[in-house]
């Protein structure tokens, strides 16, 4: 799978695509960043999460470059990114030549008709960005690597936090303890809205 690097100008033509203030464009392109990481990392990719990142943000970039998306596409364009993320994605596991997805590698977004699940995803969405940089920042890359790979990323983080493995761990629970009621109290309200 190329990863194409794109030029300034193509970066500055995504960003006025995200929005046309340049302050909104970056909160928009951190936030679909993070949304990209965590979806590659959640769906097996480990420490691929990064660059398959890069590679769905080039992606629509040379759309973009082309012509290929209308300069008024209208809705959530984190959407449009995670069609080209889920794309991605199964390029990715046919390069390792997996004959079929892992059943935890649900994609809740997948199912368009789950209005529930597209719903959850956008609550732990908001929630995530609610936390602390620090917090947010710990969840992802605590979250980044499988097997062998997580082990020695959770030691390396560990060692860069100052702290010991059983107290990283220990914060990233009470992290994730602290989204749920959030989660929770998000969707409540979005069925009440409903």
């Amino acid at each position: 799978m190329k990863n194409d690097n794109i030029t300034p100008e193509d970066f500055d033509r995504l960003l006025q695509w995200l929005d046309s203030n340049p302050n909104q464009a970056a909160m928009k392109y951190e936030k679909t960043r993070v949304r990209l990481i965590t979806f590659f990392a959640g769906g097996g990719c480990g420490s691929e999460a990064e660059r398959l990142t890069d590679v769905a943000f080039d992606r629509v970039s040379k759309k973009l470059k082309v012509g290929e998306v209308a300069e008024s596409y209208e809705g959530d364009k984190s959407f449009y990114f995670m069609g080209f993320a889920r794309n991605i994605r199964h390029e990715w596991y046919r390069e390792r030549q997996l004959e079929e997805l892992p059943v935890q590698l649900e994609d809740p977004v997948e199912n368009k008709n789950d209005p529930e699940a597209e719903e959850e995803l956008e609550c732990l969405d908001q929630c995530i960005d609610e936390l602390p940089n620090e917090k947010r920042t710990l969840v992802i890359e605590y979250y980044l690597f499988e097997k062998t790979e997580k082990i020695e990323h959770h030691k390396k983080m560990a060692i860069q936090l100052g702290i010991d493995i059983r107290t990283l761990r220990l914060r990233v629970h009470r992290t994730r303890e602290q989204l749920r009621p959030c989660i929770e109290a998000c969707m409540s309200r979005s069925r009440v809205a409903h």
